[in-house]
């Protein structure tokens, strides 16, 4: 991924490794890194990604809140439960609907994601960091046109 287009090739033994391979090889390196530097905060990405859509969101319905994941009711409540048991996110009634409960980031839930998404920002320059800035911009230009 260096501005040298032979580089792509050099990895693979046969030199020509498809684009797929060397994306999810650096994805699988991503993703390791990632859970990697969760462990000190004892979060996992699904957690993770719950805290993210909350402080976006501020507060949010159960319901709403696994649309948001895109997970299953049951598993949106063990990871609420797993937060609240650490005092990362609180539970209240709904005052416009009983049955509903209400999700809300608190202080503590905040200034732990802060921190996670500090050590991330480290982790992500180590990473990206061996791009030169050119290339970083090419890859966030292709990453932006593949994800849409």
């Amino acid at each position: 991924m260096t501005e040298d287009r032979g580089e792509a090739g050099r990895s693979g033994s046969s030199g020509d490794e498809p684009l797929s391979d060397l994306f999810w090889s650096v994805t699988r390196q991503l993703r390791e890194a990632s859970n990697e530097g969760l462990a000190p905060w004892d979060i996992t990405p699904a957690q993770l990604r719950a805290l993210r859509v909350l402080k976006h969101h501020e507060t949010l319905r159960l319901s709403e809140l696994s649309d948001h994941l895109h997970i299953a009711a049951r598993s949106t409540t063990e990871v609420v439960d797993a937060l609240e048991s650490r005092g990362l996110v609180q539970r209240r009634p709904d005052p416009s609907d009983r049955r509903a409960t209400l999700v809300e980031l608190t202080e503590h839930g905040a200034s732990v994601l802060d921190a996670i998404r500090a050590a991330r920002g480290t982790e992500a320059e180590r990473v990206f960091g061996r791009l030169s800035s050119t290339d970083r911009a090419h890859l966030a230009r292709i990453l932006r046109k593949l994800r849409n």
